[in-house]
């Protein structure tokens, strides 16, 4: 059994821990908080040790543990250099790091030290993700030429956030979120998918904007909107929006030349996946107006209810950590994997209106499949 320790118990951590009780094997031996208030209270709720001092924490998960790091953005490279040089696996809430330089260094130390480390989100390892990925590996629609994706969460500055709580009554981070921007909170709920399916991004072609900072309650915020073209090496190129303006979508299109393998909602482990044939009728161009439903073979994962906008088991990334730990094997969700997929995403965010081309630094390989999405059911 694997131990794990929570640092941070803000809004994000009941979603942690309601999708903590779905699974075995993973021991939470406590929390710890600098606001004594709020780790008060999210102990109390789900009944789980407080412990005041990080170190305290650290101390008593020992060496060979995994530190969930759930700190604000802005403390998510101080807390997990603490926990790997403490001996500890660190599992870090998105992003990684602020800074390319920072999550760099992460990714060093934890090599130099043999320790795991991965950041969020883990949702590419859910049934939706794995069910797309192996309809691309099966080329259900043939060689696939380009994806469109978004992430557009509807018009924000007008939602009534300030009554937002969470479970256990952590008020949504405002603050945070208008800071860090929706493209560090959020691109990462594609870009995972597409880098695990499709390996690295060679060179990302990206604008970002702040359009509507005069109605968000933070005085410098991050961009409200970006829009990247993503040049990958395996040929295939992507576009993805990310906004806090324009109407909801999460929707996924990847096109290929015999269809359109498609899906409604990013974050919905068990969202429809569908495939839309393409075909001539007469003199036409006609893709299916009714799409065929692909399901995977097997039984997939624990899943968690809907809760505020998310269907989602966030803690599919700490299991899989923990399962590689016990075979002695490589994690899926990959040091690799967090720093590439914090330089796309700094990139795209930072962009502005003139930046142009840039080209990545790192590397990510295609992500194995997950031992019961191997297969569509009636491949």
């Amino acid at each position: 059994m694997i131990r794990i320790g929570i640092i941070g118990t803000g809004f994000v951590a009941d979603l942690y821990m309601r999708s903590l009780a779905t699974l075995e094997g993973i021991d939470l031996i406590g929390a710890h908080d600098l606001r004594s208030d709020r780790l008060s209270a999210f102990c109390a709720y789900w009944k789980v040790a407080a412990f005041t001092g990080r170190n305290d924490l650290l101390d008593a998960l020992g060496p060979g543990g995994i530190v969930l790091n759930l700190t604000n953005p802005s403390a998510h490279f101080e807390i997990s250099t603490l926990a790997l040089e403490s001996g500890c696996h660190v599992y870090s809430e998105k992003p990684l790091a602020m800074r390319l330089e920072d999550a760099q260094t992460l990714h060093a130390l934890a090599a130099r030290k043999g320790l795991m480390l991965a950041s969020a989100p883990c949702s590419f390892l859910g049934e939706a993700a794995q069910t797309v990925a192996a309809a691309v590996r099966a080329k259900v629609a043939g060689k696939v030429r380009l994806i469109y994706a978004e992430l557009d969460d509807d018009f924000i500055p007008q939602a009534p956030y300030t009554k937002w709580l969470s479970e256990s009554g952590a008020p949504w981070p405002a603050g945070d979120e208008f800071n860090v921007g929706c493209t560090l909170e959020h691109a990462g709920y594609y870009l995972t998918w597409l880098i695990a399916i499709f390996g690295s991004v060679r060179t990302v072609v990206a604008a970002s904007a702040s359009l509507v900072a005069d109605q968000l309650p933070v005085d410098d915020p991050a961009p409200d909107l970006s829009v990247a073209t993503l040049f990958f090496d395996c040929g295939v190129v992507a576009r993805l929006t990310c906004s806090i303006i324009a109407p909801h979508g999460h929707g996924l299109r990847i096109i290929g030349d015999k269809g359109v393998i498609e899906l409604d909602e990013a974050w919905n482990n068990a969202a429809k996946v569908r495939f839309r044939r393409r075909f001539t009728l007469r003199r036409r161009l006609v893709n299916a107006p009714v799409a065929r439903r692909l399901r995977l073979s097997g039984e997939t994962h624990p899943k968690v209810g809907r809760w505020g906008a998310a269907s989602m088991n966030f803690m599919l990334g700490i299991s899989e950590m923990a399962d590689a730990l016990a075979a002695g094997r490589p994690s899926r969700i990959s040091a690799d994997l967090a720093l590439h997929l914090t330089e796309v995403t700094l990139a795209i965010q930072n962009a502005g209106e003139t930046t142009g081309a840039q080209t990545m630094q790192t590397r990510c390989d295609p992500v194995a499949p997950m031992p019961w999405a191997q297969n569509l059911k009636g491949a």
